[in-house]
C-alpha cells in the first residue's frame, strides 16, 4: 500500500519493473528544498510522468525558494500552504549559547560540559574524518559515544540512532546527514563542534532539540578567527548568544606533534600521511629538498593543498622525488 524510496533507487525499481505505481493516489515529496539542492529534480521528473494526473501531491520543505516554487506550480493544483513555525529563525525553546575556544582545546571543553551537564547531547562535526575522530577520542575519555554520517552504512545508521534514543549511547556525533529528518526525544544538548557553513544549517541542527514544548541547550564552539562569522549569523537570524570565554587551563589536545627534521625526510611523508587520514591537515613546517632540476634547495609548503573545507583532496603541485605513487599517503590505503 505505500512505498517509501529514494528517488534514484526508486528510479532503479522501475526501470527494472519490480515496482508499479500507476495506481498511486497519493504523491508525498519529503525535504523536497533538500532533494533539489542534492540535484535529485530531473529524476522527480520522470518519476511523476509515471504517476496518474488524478493524485494528490504534498511537498514538505523547510525553505520556499524559487525551486520549490517552480515544483509547486507544475505539481501541485489550487495548492494550499500550510506553514508551521519559522523555518528562518530558531526555536525560542532553546539557550543559544556561543563559546570562544582555540581548535586545541575544544575536545577538552566538550569533556568538561560532558561532565559538568546532564542529559545527551548531539554533536555536529563538518566532516567525516573529524566526526570519526572526536567519536574515538571521547570513547577514550570515557563517554558512551557513537557516530553517524555519510560513509556508515544503513544498518550502522540505524544502530547509532537507535543506541542514542534507547540512552545506550549519552552521545552521538554527527556530520549534518543529522541536522535534517531526525527526531529523537528529549536530546538535552546540541553542540556545534565547528561552526556551520550558515544560518540555514545553523537553525536545522539546533531544530533537534527543544522540540514540541520541550526546551534545550545550543552551544557553539567559535575560534578567535571566527567571531566575525558568528556576529553576521547573529544579525542574520536576529537572535542574540550568551558569549562565553572557554577556561584557557583546559586540556589542549595533542593533533600532529612536532616534526624532528634531523630524522630522515620519510618523517614529512610521515606527517603528510597522518594528516590524510585524520581529515585536518595542517600545513607542514617549510622543508628544504632537492629541486628536481637539479638547481639546488628551494623551500616547499605543505603536502596537501586541501585545507579543512575541502576534507584534504587538493595535492601540491611540487614533485617529492623519493616519493612513490602507490605510497602511503594515498587515499584508500
Amino acid at each position: 500500500r505505500l512505498v517509501v524510496a529514494t528517488p534514484g533507487r526508486l528510479e532503479d525499481f522501475l526501470r527494472r519493473r519490480a515496482v508499479n505505481i500507476t495506481t498511486v493516489e497519493m504523491l508525498v515529496l519529503d525535504e523536497v528544498d533538500r532533494m533539489l539542492d542534492m540535484g535529485f529534480l530531473p529524476a522527480i521528473r520522470r518519476i511523476v510522468g509515471t504517476l496518474p494526473r488524478t493524485r494528490q501531491t504534498m511537498c514538505y520543505s523547510a525553505t520556499l525558494d524559487a525551486n520549490v516554487r517552480e515544483i509547486v506550480r507544475d505539481y501541485v493544483r489550487n495548492p494550499v500552504r500550510i506553514e508551521i513555525g519559522q523555518a528562518s529563525k530558531p526555536s525560542d525553546q532553546v539557550e543559544l549559547r556561543a563559546i570562544t575556544v582555540m581548535q586545541d582545546q575544544k575536545l577538552g571543553l566538550l569533556d568538561q560540559m560532558l561532565r559538568e551537564e546532564t542529559g545527551t547531547f548531539l554533536v555536529f562535526s563538518r566532516t567525516k574524518h573529524g566526526a570519526d575522530r572526536i567519536s574515538k577520542k571521547l570513547e577514550r575519555l570515557g563517554h558512551d559515544v557513537d557516530v553517524i554520517h555519510g560513509d556508515r552504512s544503513q544498518s550502522q545508521r540505524t544502530a547509532a540512532l537507535k543506541g542514542f534514543s534507547t540512552g545506550k549511547h549519552r552521545v552521538l556525533v554527527a556530520t549534518d546527514v543529522a541536522a535534517r529528518g531526525i527526531d529523537v526525544q528529549d536530546i538535552a544538548h546540541v553542540v556545534q563542534y565547528d561552526l556551520p557553513n550558515g544560518s540555514d544549517d545553523f537553525v536545522h541542527r539546533i531544530g533537534r532539540t527543544g522540540r514540541a514544548g520541550a526546551t534545550g541547550v545550543a552551544t557553539t564552539f567559535v575560534m578567535p578567527q571566527e567571531r566575525s562569522d558568528a556576529r553576521k549569523m547573529e544579525r542574520e537570524l536576529k537572535v542574540k548568544f550568551d558569549w562565553r570565554e572557554a577556561d584557557k587551563n583546559l586540556e589542549k589536545e595533542e593533533r600532529n606533534k612536532p616534526l624532528d627534521l634531523s630524522k630522515p625526510s620519510n618523517d614529512l611523508l610521515a606527517l603528510e600521511t597522518r594528516s590524510w587520514k585524520s581529515g585536518d591537515a595542517a600545513p607542514a613546517p617549510a622543508a628544504p629538498y632537492r629541486a628536481s632540476n637539479g638547481n639546488g634547495f628551494r623551500s616547499r609548503s605543505g603536502g596537501f593543498s586541501g585545507g579543512r573545507n575541502s576534507g584534504g583532496r587538493g595535492r601540491s603541485s611540487s614533485s617529492r622525488p623519493g616519493a612513490s605513487r602507490s605510497g602511503p599517503a594515498r587515499r584508500g590505503q
